[in-house]
């Protein structure tokens, strides 16, 4: 990055091809799509080239760069929740209500053919997806990403107590998303993981 500062250009297209990777990942597990997830990945690129200027080295380079990419996420997981989704179809009463009748999806597998890991990842993803925003970043860094507390912290700009909180209600709001999924005993094993 500060070599980028310097003028060398190739230094920029090098600190994309480094981590490139490392933030789709990121973006994906925070957003659940691919497309979306590729457009948002250029999206914190094309900021950092454009705050180069004001990058100044008081943390690790990844850190910096991890926080754009959470925010990119952040900024467009809520532009998608203001956004009103229309039904795939919809249909009137004769009463005046409205409802929307759900489309089976024929062009996967039925149901009954996945695999129990998968699904289980599925219902996972589906719970991280739910968890509020800083929980959703907290554990997709730890779990995912394998940042320590600290780096974390930087990321979100708040204290490794605070951190540990997070993370602390992501478990047990997880637990208790997958508890309905695989029963009981489940809620008694996640608790000590």
């Amino acid at each position: 990055m500060l070599a980028f500062q310097k003028g060398d250009a190739q230094a920029f297209r090098k600190l994309v091809e480094h981590n490139e990777t490392k933030v789709y990942a990121m973006v994906y597990r925070l957003v659940g799509d691919h497309a979306q997830a590729e457009d948002l990945t250029q999206e914190v690129f094309l900021r950092v080239f454009r705050t180069a200027a004001r990058y100044k080295p008081m943390a690790k380079f990844s850190t910096w760069l991890y926080r754009i990419a959470a925010n990119v996420a952040l900024n467009a997981i809520r532009a998608r929740r203001k956004r009103k989704v229309a039904g795939l179809e919809m249909t009137e009463s004769e009463d005046g209500t409205t409802w929307h009748r759900e489309v089976p999806d024929t062009r996967g597998s039925p149901p009954h053919a996945r695999l129990d890991v998968e699904e289980l990842h599925e219902k996972l993803q589906s719970a991280i997806a739910a968890l509020p925003e800083n929980q959703r970043i907290a554990i997709t860094l730890n779990k995912y990403e394998h940042m320590s507390y600290q780096e974390i912290a930087d990321i979100l700009g708040c204290s490794t107590m605070a951190v540990k909180s997070l993370l602390a209600r992501a478990r047990c709001n997880l637990r208790d998303a997958l508890v309905r999924y695989m029963g009981k005993e489940f809620g008694k094993d996640f608790s000590h993981a």
